[in-house]
């Protein structure tokens, strides 16, 4: 994404099977927070600079980042 650009990361777990059922996001101090299953989850990411914002499942099996340029 741009720097600046309004962002919104949507988590929708679709599955009870495996570790899915947690995440992480250092950058938003977001550590194990449980995904309720067929419940989108919304977090606004800080654009305002450029950089990474990493994620995981809760094992830190599963992994994504954003990248902000």
């Amino acid at each position: 994404v741009k720097v600046g650009e309004p962002v919104k990361l949507v988590f929708n777990r679709i599955s009870d099977k495996g570790c899915l059922d947690q995440l992480n996001i250092p950058a938003l101090n977001v550590k194990q927070q449980d995904l309720p299953l067929n419940e989108p989850q919304e977090f606004d990411l800080d654009t305002s600079k450029a950089g990474e914002i990493d994620f995981a499942c809760g094992m830190n099996m599963f992994k994504g980042k954003v990248v902000i340029e």
